[in-house]
């Protein structure tokens, strides 16, 4: 029998702290497409977890998401 790993990826971000819970909302949403935590609320440090193969749909949402919350990548720590 084979296992397969399934690693997945991550990317960081800082947002508006006051916006964080609406992110993790709007992510829910689409359920298995990534999962948000938060690093550090006071100053807006999220990590996303995305599952193999679906960074794309992940960055393609944050990016259209950036138009109404300001976020900036992170350095991956």
């Amino acid at each position: 029998m084979r296992r397969f790993c399934m690693v997945s990826k991550t990317r960081h971000y800082r947002v508006d702290r006051h916006k964080i819970g609406y992110l993790k909302f709007i992510l829910e949403g689409y359920e298995g497409l990534a999962t948000l935590s938060t690093l550090d609320a006071r100053q807006g440090i999220i990590v996303l977890y995305m599952p193999p193969g679906c960074e794309k749909d992940t960055i393609a949402i944050m990016r259209g998401l950036a138009e109404e919350i300001h976020m900036e990548p992170w350095a991956d720590v």
